[in-house]
């Protein structure tokens, strides 16, 4: 029986809506909407105008800026820190050239991100509103540009493709994530490059070459910025595919640098990743268990789309066992949904395939077939479908404008009620999500309200408690971490750290040991070990861990300088100096090297290179008290008085706590004939410190000049006596020479029989402590105080010497 040939459907298919102009321009009936009101989507709701486009423009701004409204003073999150507030290459004077043509970065070769954030550090500093208005504003443009390419491509409901786009609750991590910076500034340029290459291949005569070139240099930024980009090669076929336009061997040449440069940037990110650490039993999977991974990724991401609950910063690690039948089930489906695609081809086009294949090609690197360090938590990501999702967003903008263009005269009043409703639920949403990432206490906490076995996020939660000095509270969260997770080798080195902190020395070295069982290549738990075996004064023990965690990582600033404290420890200066030369040589930024450097030199007899040293630490940290404290010590003890004093004051200042600062400053008054302000600071060492022997004896120094001075105007007896009192009850009263400045003090006050009875007290004392000389001193001077006459002191007064911070 001969089959009676379709008619022509007076309804367009998806593929004529999205085919070139000149080949639609036969196909539409007068009562469907024209190509150009197509192209605009949700234009077709305004009244046409030359201005409608901009008031859709602005109305999608505007809404995408207010619902990322609880994102504009987020804070800083997770790695951050390893991105920006810690990134050296951001600050550093060489740090330019680092970013693009070393190894130096963070994390992976993302040379326009750092760069990026480099400027953006130089122009706010470490207040995170300015990033998060640069991620939300590249957000907002990349919405615009998806509302452009959609049009570009005759693809109906464009605009509501780019408001999807722009409010759906998935992208918040992509946007609110400062470290995100680059997957937005990624699909910048790419959404560009795509732009330039579907104006390189339109079909007009007189098209300048110019755009493809612009199309491949927008491409090599989006790759420099993330290089997930690599996928873009297959958009451009799919572009082609989509026009019907012939994919010959002059298109694939077209193609073919595209293709180089993903390839190329694919492999250098696979090596890195390796690099990073995805070894180990955590990432050991074969063939069938990527596949199972890949599968149940890309049902979980499209099912997110549709339904956006229980949104999270870490989803749960699945478990993966090829041996379960069941565990095909979602790549079954995903055949079947496949064969059902080709099967409706005829009848919607090829565009439900583009937007498919779109959309798996582009979430390809990031499905398990590559492992990513992040796998160690969990296989999927909000952040990894920022780009991919364009593909199904678009699809289901233009089914939704087709379903709506279908129906009669209120087709208009529908459209409105339903895309306004769809957008305004999706800014909701938007909204809500932005609130978990207002700091990194409330990220984590709320990670664990969705997902309270995620262990990584009691570690990361601990760690904040750490670093705010909430030491008790991050113990329990990394031993909840442990709970969830045994062979949780971080968790044990980060409990090792915080009892260090509580001064659980064996406890902490236990820690630190069982993370090594765990992974014995964990360098920074080495370097804890050898921290916490060198406090305990196993000084061998900790510099065989110590070289250990340098063997793993030769740049682990740190070790170096940790390193150098244990040669310095077993006198071997020369080699400390070298391991603190190694460690500027990383990090040149860090004070605390330059410190310690002076340091060292000085021990060496090298004190202009200590000079220059301690100078170097206080340029960077101006603040820096150690540095103050070693600079006015070594100044001080060069008789530079003056300059000593305004670096004592600085540290008072800044540590008011520390006694030995006090002494010093202290003892440099002194030096300057300000003795009451000397006194003022030796007491307030008292104050702090009541057993500080250095700043009782300088307070009976004080009392001894007051006491003793040659000259009229510089004695005061009443004060001396004062002093010495306080100093000889301080030193329990076994210190002869304290006492002996008592007994000096009360001659002075014309308190003879006083002055005699505490000078023979004071002999007494240097007698039973073999001081023959000091006796001897001291019975001379009860002999004087006999014939009612004081003690004068024709000598300077000694100062006391300490040694430098470490």
């Amino acid at each position: 029986m001969n089959r009676q040939k379709r008619r022509p459907s007076h309804k367009p298919s998806v593929e004529q809506l999205t085919s070139p102009p000149s080949r639609i321009s036969q196909s539409v009936p007068t009562s469907v909407m024209s190509p150009g009101q197509a192209a605009n989507g949700m234009a077709g709701l305004l009244p046409s105008s030359r201005n409608r486009g901009w008031l859709l423009g602005l109305l999608l701004v505007a809404a995408t800026l207010i619902a990322y409204q609880p994102a504009w003073h987020g804070g800083f999150i997770w790695d951050d820190n390893v991105y920006v507030t810690q990134n050296k290459l951001l600050t550093a004077p060489d740090g330019l050239k680092r970013i693009w043509f070393s190894l130096d970065s963070p994390s992976q070769y993302f040379p326009l991100t750092y760069t990026t954030f480099r400027v953006e550090r130089a122009l706010w500093g470490l207040d995170p509103t300015g990033y998060h208005w640069v991620n939300l504003l590249l957000h907002v443009a990349n919405a615009l540009l998806v509302w452009r390419l959609l049009k570009r491509l005759n693809a109906p409901g464009a605009w509501l493709a780019a408001a999807i786009f722009a409010l759906h609750p998935v992208q918040v991590e992509s946007v609110a994530w400062i470290t995100e910076l680059k997957s937005v500034l990624s699909l910048f340029f790419g959404l560009l490059a795509l732009l330039c290459w579907v104006e390189f291949v339109a079909e007009r005569p007189g098209r300048f070459r110019r755009f493809y070139l612009l199309a491949l240099i927008f491409y090599a930024l989006a790759l420099f910025s993330k290089t997930t980009a690599c996928t873009m090669p297959a958009a451009l076929l799919l572009v082609l595919w989509l026009r019907r336009q012939p994919i010959n061997w002059s298109r694939l040449a077209q193609i073919i640098p595209f293709l180089v440069l993903g390839v190329g940037m694919g492999l250098l990110t696979m090596w890195w990743e390796h690099h990073l650490g995805t070894r180990g039993k955590s990432f050991a999977f074969g063939l069938p268990e990527r596949l199972l991974i890949a599968s149940h990724a890309v049902w979980f991401y499209a099912g997110k789309l549709v339904w956006p609950v229980n949104l999270t910063f870490s989803y749960p690690r699945w478990t993966i066992n090829a041996n379960d039948p069941l565990a095909y089930g979602w790549l079954v489906a995903g055949g079947g949904l496949c064969a059902a695609i080709c099967l409706a081809r005829r009848y919607v086009g090829r565009s439900v395939e583009v937007a498919v294949l779109f959309y798996v090609a582009t979430l390809f690197p990031l499905l398990g077939f590559f492992m990513l360090y992040t796998f160690l938590y969990t296989f999927v990501a909000d952040h990894y479908q920022y780009v991919a999702c364009i593909g199904p967003i678009a699809l289901a903008a233009a089914g939704i404008t087709m379903a709506f263009d279908s129906f009669g005269q209120s087709r208009l009043i529908l459209k409105t009620a339903f895309c306004g409703s769809l957008v305004l639920v999706l800014g909701l949403l938007t909204w809500r999500q932005c609130g978990m990432y207002a700091d990194i206490e409330t990220l984590w906490r709320a990670t664990l309200d969705r997902n309270p076995n995620c262990w990584m996020a009691y570690d990361n939660l601990g760690n904040n408690f750490f670093w705010k000095g909430r030491v008790d509270k991050a113990i329990a969260q990394f031993q909840k971490a442990l709970e969830v997770h045994p062979d949780d080798a971080v968790a044990h080195n980060n409990l090792g750290n915080a009892f260090v902190q509580k001064g659980r020395l064996d406890e902490a070295i236990a820690q630190h040991r069982k993370a090594l069982e765990i992974d014995p290549g964990y360098a920074e738990a080495h370097y804890n070990l050898g921290n916490a075996l060198l406090q305990k004064g196993l000084v061998d023990e900790a510099m065989a861990q110590l070289q250990k965690a340098l063997e793993i990582d030769p740049d682990f600033a740190d070790a170096h300088y940790s390193l150098s404290i244990v040669l310095r420890q077993k006198g071997l200066v020369d080699e400390g100096i070298a391991q603190l030369r190694k460690a500027l040589k990383l990090n040149p930024g860090d004070a605390k090297v330059h410190n310690n450097l002076g340091t060292a030199l000085l021990q060496k007899g090298l004190s202009d290179e200590g000079f220059a040293q301690f100078r170097k630490a206080l340029e960077i940290d101006p603040d820096y008290a150690n540095a103050h404290y070693n600079l006015g010590i070594a100044l001080l003890q060069k008789g530079q008085i003056d300059e000593a004093i305004v670096h004592f004051r600085k540290v008072v200042e800044t540590q008011p706590g520390l006694a030995k600062a006090h002494d010093y400053l202290g003892i440099a008054l002194l030096q300057k004939g300000r003795m009451e302000e000397a006194v003022v600071h030796f007491q307030r060492a008292l104050e702090i410190r009541p057993d500080d022997e250095d700043a009782c004896h300088n307070l009976s120094k004080v009392a001894w000049v007051l006491a003793t001075c040659p000259a009229a105007a510089g004695r005061n007896g009443p004060r001396a006596v004062t002093l010495a009192e306080q100093a000889d009850r301080l030193s329990g009263g076994q210190d002869p020479m304290i006492v002996g400045t008592l007994a000096a003090a009360y001659a002075e006050s014309g308190r003879f029989p006083e002055a005699i009875a505490t000078a023979e007290r004071a002999q007494q004392l240097a007698a039973q402590q073999g001081n023959a000389a000091g006796a001897e001193v001291l019975g001379r001077q009860v002999k004087l105080y006999q014939t009612g006459t004081p003690f004068r002191d024709t000598s300077a007064p000694a100062v006391s010497t300490l040694p430098a911070a470490p």
